[in-house]
């Protein structure tokens, strides 16, 4: 099974849930997509996958917000400043890698190598 239809199997396993589209299909993974990076949905990646992707983007983006908006007035060097997004990124990918991991339990969502196997046919 290729992975843009084991992609389109997890995507709706993940609707039928009930579960938002932008919690499964988040932005930034959308562009990834859009930029031929293949990854499965949050829901089906790794802990620590998720963990690295949600503390990446999160410490950018934050981190470039921060600085324009307070820290560059109050005189923050710029080391400072990439240890603390860092540092708030880890705790922020930290913290959505455990609620994708408790949503993953909770719907009963089977693994990602399972989506790629051939259904038997009864």
């Amino acid at each position: 099974m290729t992975f843009h239809s084991r992609r389109a199997r997890s995507l709706a396993i993940l609707k039928d849930t009930g579960i938002w589209r932008c919690n499964y299909e988040p932005p930034y993974l959308r562009l990834l997509w859009r930029m031929g990076i293949d990854m499965p949905p949050p829901h089906f990646m790794p802990f620590f996958q998720t963990v690295v992707l949600a503390a990446g983007w999160f410490s950018g983006a934050w981190g470039v917000c921060m600085w324009f908006s307070m820290w560059s007035q109050q005189g923050l060097s710029g080391t400072a400043a990439i240890a603390v997004s860092c540092c708030a990124g880890l705790f922020f990918g930290f913290l959505m890698a455990l609620y994708y991991a408790h949503a993953r339990r909770k719907y009963g969502l089977p693994s990602w190598a399972s989506l790629g196997e051939v259904q038997k046919r009864e």
